[in-house]
């Protein structure tokens, strides 16, 4: 049986930045809504939208390089 180390890595990446984001979102606006109330949560939620957006932004970015990086490779 052979092992894709890649493919395990990219697998537990993406299991960490989901795991992150229903931390921060679920936990993180949980605690706001029982602490400040519905109003003060909802705009804990606006803000984490709004601070997605770079975030966003950047990996599309990266993945766009990647993928013309990987084109114009020579086989």
């Amino acid at each position: 049986m052979k092992r894709d180390l890649r493919a395990y890595a990219k697998q537990t990446n993406v299991r960490l930045a989901v795991g992150a984001f229903a931390l921060l979102f679920g936990v993180g606006l949980g605690l706001i809504y029982v602490i400040y109330g519905a109003g003060a949560a909802v705009t804990g939620a606006l803000c984490l939208l709004g601070s997605l957006f770079p975030i966003l932004m950047i990996l599309f970015a990266i993945y766009g390089i990647d993928w013309i990086v990987r084109r114009a490779r020579p086989k």
